[in-house]
């Protein structure tokens, strides 16, 4: 086996599908807001955990988006969990966090802090079944936006109507069974 040797982790990209998976996330700041806001765009069950909430959270329990516990973190909030995010304010909440996750197998983010984390979150930008992500490895979150914010430039919202049409095609062609190969897909 191929072994590489780096002083820094290197992250395996995946996207999850997470809809009707239950995510925890605890914390009630922003940090955590932004973390809720986009497991809900991805249709994810999720418990928020924070004894102190900012009023847009509030609002997404009274709708019924989020399940809320509005007390302290413990390590019970964790169980069934896909995966959970660590965004308090208190390094050792987060570590702890970290820890009880690593313990039954629920992987972890510790916002803004990469060492306890099983995974990192790119700077991304969707224009409907498009998502484009960019990651500095953690070693530059700002260069990471900085590069997404460009690349967003060059990508709009004809993309999405492509893909709609992409995927109408390829349905066809599937259901016709027709093989095409990847260079004629690239070139069209």
């Amino acid at each position: 086996m191929n072994k590489i040797k780096s002083k820094s982790v290197i992250y395996y990209p995946i996207f999850l599908n997470l809809r009707g998976k239950r995510c925890v996330v605890i914390g009630g700041g922003n940090v955590a807001l932004r973390k809720v806001k986009v497991l809900l765009d991805c249709g994810a069950n999720v418990t928020m955990i924070s004894p102190k909430l900012r009023p847009e959270i509030v609002k997404l329990s009274k709708r019924k988006a989020i399940h809320l516990i509005q007390l302290n973190y413990k390590k019970e909030d964790l169980e069934d969990a896909v995966i959970a995010f660590a965004c308090t304010d208190v390094k050792m909440v987060n570590r702890k966090v970290a820890a009880d996750a690593k313990k039954v197998g629920v992987l972890v983010n510790v916002a803004d802090d990469p060492g306890p984390s099983d995974f990192i979150i790119p700077s991304f930008f969707r224009r409907g079944n498009l998502t484009v992500a960019i990651s500095t490895a953690g070693v530059s979150p700002a260069l990471a936006r900085r590069i997404r914010t460009k690349l967003e430039k060059s990508f709009g919202k004809e993309y999405t109507s492509l893909l709609s049409i992409i995927r109408e095609i390829r349905s066809a062609i599937k259901r016709k069974r027709i093989i095409v190969e990847p260079e004629i897909w690239q070139e069209a």
